[in-house]
């Protein structure tokens, strides 16, 4: 039957009027069997039409995402290319003959700086775009500058621009790759990799997936496997006065074609330099193109003495100084100040900084530069504002010339720049998550939130770079301030692992050598954080004990008791269940009296949840409704939901052991509530994008333990891990391994709940994780006792009685004693 899934699921939907009005039913019994088959009924009519037909990979996809398109627009006065165009117009038009059997058409485009590779890719990617409807992706890998684009920097990149949540740390390289490869399949997605500096900066970008194809552009040939090559050389003599007809107006080229045909031979034939030499005429209609030549010829101009490197071309040299000399003060001032700015790119406001100007004012001033040629546009980010960024070989000469700056001034420029970045990342960190900043924390909207997701994924890279310049420069003060609000968008996201511990460990760094013990605490626990979540929980519980005992000298009782709360969910994590206890009850107790009931209810929910590991599930429930009361009336949905999923997992609980008892019509009753409270919780999540969340409400559905609904709780188990996997969790994946063994078991299929638990079990030993570790040996102890296999039971307990008397897990050991003597009697 078609609709037996459905109503399944509709049944664990039910009641849904009536628990939306009150977590507890005030209908006579006979009444509640009723609305609740009929709301199944109706649910599981509206789930079989709207999920019938969908993919399984779409479960792990954002519902309203839309394809990327990262692709920078193709130069406005592109010409000649005639050869090469038509080239990867038979490569890529060979390659849909094909049938894409084949691994990936990878294109690598190679040549000298300024020659135009950026300018053919740009406009044969902008040429192909109909081809590939699921995005197009495009990085600078910076491979001409000192320190290029990590190839896992890009990856986080990419994965997060196709709608990827890492909501926990996927690992190194290699984990990164498997979630490009995961993400890619199927799909048809246009990669561009500019500027690329070697082979292994550009292989694990390629996809697998042969709908895909990668364009790269670099210096030198990269000799990829499978890779088509192309070299592109200077322009002809014809092409190079057509482009420069384009720009200076064709009547003046005719007027003086030789000319012409001198600026354009001493451009050496590169693109770069004559386009900066047409930008030049064009803004000034009182030049002859024979004036312009004169000058071009002055030896004195082509700076040969200045030459940076061999790698730098003389005619660039020539002609970026041409361009440079015609600036104003200002404009000059702006190109050498930019390139003490290591970021990729920059918005607007950064030039106003620089230049100690307003924002708007600053941003014409880089449209003068991109208008001179010494400036180009890199695109809107996810913000809507626009970027700036300076060509390398540009970058190159300014560099050399700020060298007799005024370097007392270049300095306060800088700084201004990095206090703008601050108080821009702090109102971010502080829309994104209020209560991680003060007391009682102003509530943000959705929008607000939203928006400074869009922020820290726009200026990730150049938040990174301001906190080493910072460092750099020593301004220690400054280094706090944008590590403390990178580390809280970081964990109010749980995003950019590497990246945030990074900062941490910049915030521990400034604090200590400003001496400012107050920062320096809040800087543990930020460090401590992430360390927990990378699974170094002793780690980062003797940093947030540090931050305790500075905390309790200052007398700074609200970041005490934030302390505490770490210290608790870090002996929590470990499986020091009866330690942790005292710390979480200790900041409860604290959290009230400083009024931040907002914290408090969130560690009420913390200790809940160690309330139902230890088999305490009445006491969890009277914690969670009194902490679902706070949430709903300061209107946090996002820890109203997050309650509600815990709240299902007790009301599961109770439910099971009803039915232990014989209780069978409150069990059902139980499942059904249960099965409502973390369906809600689920969409709502679902509603905000947050794709982890609703996993491990799907994963909390599997483990409610319904008899009647086993098939149902199998397949939620399976859709949670599909979209741990999609995420790079784990740890996740780990844990719904375990959920996946219980829900075999419990439909009697021992030999595949055997592989599933022992999966978990060797996975949580990979991730150092013994306590749950233990639990999954614990559980397969009981599968064993369960389906009548005492003896096979006996290894697995023992195992677990080892781990748990070795975390000093009381509550652990009891439970594991008793199954133990099950097998004895």
């Amino acid at each position: 039957m078609p609709l037996a899934a459905p109503v399944s699921a509709g049944l664990a939907a039910a009641a849904a009027s009536i628990l939306a009005a009150s977590v507890d039913w005030e209908i006579p019994p006979v009444a509640k069997v009723s609305v609740t088959m009929a709301a199944a009924l109706l649910v599981g009519l509206t789930t079989w039409a709207t999920t019938e037909g969908r993919g399984k990979r779409e479960a792990a996809a954002e519902p309203s995402s839309r394809a990327p398109d990262q692709w920078p627009p193709g130069p406005e006065h592109f010409t000649g290319r005639v050869e090469p165009l038509a080239e990867l117009r038979t490569v890529f038009g060979g390659r849909r003959k094909s049938g894409g059997v084949s691994p990936p058409l990878v294109v690598s485009v190679y040549g000298r700086g300024g020659v135009g590779k950026s300018a053919l890719v740009a406009r044969f990617g902008q040429e192909i775009a109909g081809a590939f409807p699921d995005g197009r992706l495009y990085a600078d890998l910076r491979g001409g500058v000192d320190a290029p684009v990590r190839p896992e920097e890009v990856l986080i990149g990419f994965l997060r621009a196709l709608g990827v949540r890492l909501t926990t740390d996927p690992g190194g390289l290699d984990e990164l790759r498997k979630l490009w490869l995961t993400w890619t399949k199927d799909r048809r997605i246009l990669i561009g990799l500019d500027n690329a500096h070697g082979a292994d900066q550009v292989k694990p970008l390629i996809p697998a997936e042969p709908g895909c194809a990668v364009l790269v552009t670099s210096r030198q040939p990269l000799f990829l496997n499978g890779t088509h090559d192309t070299q592109l050389g200077v322009f002809s003599e014809a092409h190079g006065v057509e482009l420069l007809a384009r720009l200076a107006g064709g009547a003046r080229v005719v007027d003086d074609l030789d000319a012409a045909k001198e600026i354009v031979r001493i451009c050496d034939y590169l693109p770069l330099a004559i386009n900066i030499c047409g930008g030049r005429l064009a803004t000034r209609e009182h030049w002859t193109l024979r004036q312009l030549a004169d000058r071009l010829a002055d030896e004195r101009r082509r700076l040969d003495q200045l030459e940076l490197a061999q790698t730098v071309d003389k005619s660039v040299r020539a002609s970026v100084q041409l361009s440079y000399d015609d600036c104003t003060g200002m404009q000059r001032r702006l190109l050498r100040l930019m390139s003490a700015l290591t970021s990729p790119d920059v918005p607007g406001w950064v030039a106003g900084e620089l230049l100690d100007i307003s924002g708007l004012d600053g941003a014409d001033q880089l449209e003068a530069l991109i208008d001179a040629q010494l400036a180009e546009s890199s695109g809107v980010d996810p913000t809507g504002a626009m970027r700036y960024r300076l060509h390398d070989l540009v970058r190159l000469f300014a560099v050399e010339l700020a060298e007799g700056d005024d370097q007392a001034r270049r300095r306060a420029a800088i700084e201004r720049v990095l206090f703008g970045y601050r108080r821009r990342a702090e109102e971010a960190a502080q829309d994104r998550w209020p209560q991680d900043w003060s007391r009682g924390g102003r509530t943000s909207g959705v929008e607000g939130q939203m928006h400074a997701g869009d922020w820290l994924n726009a200026e990730r890279l150049s938040l990174i770079a301001m906190i080493n310049l910072a460092r750099q420069l020593e301004l220690w003060e400054l280094t706090s301030g944008l590590a403390r609000a990178f580390c809280s968008l970081c964990h109010s996201l749980r995003a950019y692992w590497a990246d945030w511990h990074a900062a941490a460990e910049a915030g521990c760094e400034a604090a200590r050598h400003t001496g400012d013990r107050r920062a320096l605490a809040i800087a543990l626990l930020d460090r401590a954080a992430v360390q927990g979540g990378l699974g170094g929980h002793e780690l980062g519980r003797v940093g947030a004990e540090q931050a305790l005992e500075i905390f309790t000298e200052l007398g700074e009782s609200w970041w005490a008791a934030r302390a505490m709360r770490t210290i608790g969910m870090g002996l929590f994590n470990d499986g020091h269940l009866d330690r942790a206890q005292d710390f979480l009850i200790g900041a409860i107790t604290a959290f009230k009296g400083e009024e931040d009931y907002w914290w408090m209810a969130r560690t009420q929910r913390n200790l809940a949840e160690m309330r139902l590991a230890e088999r305490r599930p009445e006491e969890a429930r009277d914690l969670l409704e009194d902490a679902l009361e706070v949430f709903k009336q300061a209107g946090n949905r996002y820890s109203e939901a997050q309650t509600l999923r815990a709240y299902g997992e007790v009301l599961a609980a109770q439910a099971r052991g009803r039915r232990r008892e014989g209780e069978h019509r409150a069990a059902l009753e139980g499942f059904t509530k249960a099965g409502f409270s973390l369906d809600r919780a689920a969409e709502m999540f679902r509603q905000r994008g947050e794709l982890w969340e609703e996993a491990r409400c799907l994963r909390a559905a599997g483990e409610v333990g319904d008899p009647s609904n086993g098939l149902r709780e199998l397949d939620f188990v399976r859709r949670a891990e599909e979209i741990l996997t999609a995420l790079g969790d784990s740890w996740g994946i780990a844990r719904t391994a375990l959920s996946a063994g219980r829900a075999l078991a419990r439909l009697g299929r021992i030999e595949e709940s055997e592989r599933e638990l022992r999966r978990a079990v060797h996975a949580f030993e990979d991730l150092d994780d013994r306590w749950w570790m233990a639990l999954s040996l614990r559980y397969l102890g009981e599968a064993h006792l369960d389906s009548g296999g005492p003896h096979a039971a006996v290894e697995p307990l023992k195992q677990a009685r080892d781990i748990y008397r070795s975390l000093g897990n009381e509550a652990g050991m009891r439970r594991t004693l008793e199954l133990l003597r099950k097998v004895e009697s």
